[in-house]
């Protein structure tokens, strides 16, 4: 069986790292959980990443925006269907209230999932469903719930290490297997990831992994496959009104967008809607 992603263990130790903080911003508190044994080893390894700075605080507060997202589609239909791509160890059927979950991811992190927070303590239906991505059909693991709507389709933390053509073959799938449905991922723009996230690169590459997804205007994509953008959130900005981050060198509130505007639109989470 291949072995955990190491990207897995680090996200997972930064929102440890917060919900155990005087002022969480996102409160994942089942975060710990995978905390023992190999991850301990790897959130040791990267301690410098996991548990400050501006790239923390920013991959928490992406969670808590997504977090927010998901509540008010929640209160609004409470039969709603969460489909989560690469759900890696999050706990989001755990915190948020109401709906059916998906959660799909590879089989060795749905195992080692299931070992330290089984679906039999989710107070939400939560179906966990292992899937190889290099060899097995998302369209079949899906099959069940294809058709289904309201839905909710979450793409955390996937996007940017994938080519262009794995992103196209995506949303084609996709489609077909719920017309109609919205999809939340984040991105960034090529200008972001050389000015602000070439040091996190450089950590994201110590662990294994690589950015492939940055370009001038990474919604085009979507849009070219049929979605409409419904809604684009700042990451930078949320930080700041969240209290992560403060505003540099005094700028009033209001100028900020404007005199930064790579930093704080170059990195958002993007609604996309389908149908």
């Amino acid at each position: 069986m291949k072995p955990i992603s190491k990207t897995a263990f680090v996200c997972c130790g930064i929102r440890m790292h917060d919900a155990e903080s005087s002022q969480p911003l996102c409160g994942d508190t089942y975060a710990r959980r995978f905390r023992e044994g190999e991850g301990q080893r790897i959130l040791s390894s990267f301690a410098g990443m996991a548990d400050g700075g501006r790239s923390a605080a920013a991959n928490v507060v992406r969670h808590r925006i997504i977090d927010d997202l998901l509540r008010r589609e929640q209160a609004a239909t409470p039969d709603l269907l969460v489909v989560v791509l690469g759900a890696g160890f999050e706990s989001r059927a755990y915190r948020l209230p109401g709906g059916t979950w998906v959660e799909l991811d590879e089989p060795q992190v749905i195992a080692f999932k299931d070992e330290r927070l089984p679906v039999s303590e989710c107070p939400n239906a939560l179906h966990r469903i292992p899937i190889d991505f290099s060899s097995e059909s998302i369209e079949e693991k899906l099959a069940p719930f294809a058709g289904r709507t309201p839905v909710v389709i979450v793409v955390e933390g996937v996007i940017v290490y994938l080519e262009i053509p794995q992103i196209r073959d995506l949303l084609k799938k996709l489609r077909a297997l719920f017309p109609k449905h919205t999809l939340v991922c984040e991105l960034f723009t090529r200008k972001f990831c050389e000015t602000y996230g070439k040091k996190t690169h450089e950590k994201i590459q110590d662990l294994g992994a690589t950015f492939k997804y940055a370009v001038d205007r990474p919604e085009e994509l979507f849009i070219q496959g049929g979605y409409r953008l419904a809604d684009r959130i700042s990451i930078a900005e949320r930080t700041v009104d969240l209290g992560g981050m403060k505003v540099p060198f005094g700028i009033p509130r209001f100028l900020v967008r404007r005199l930064l505007s790579t930093a704080v639109m170059g990195y958002t989470v993007c609604v996309f809607a389908l149908g």
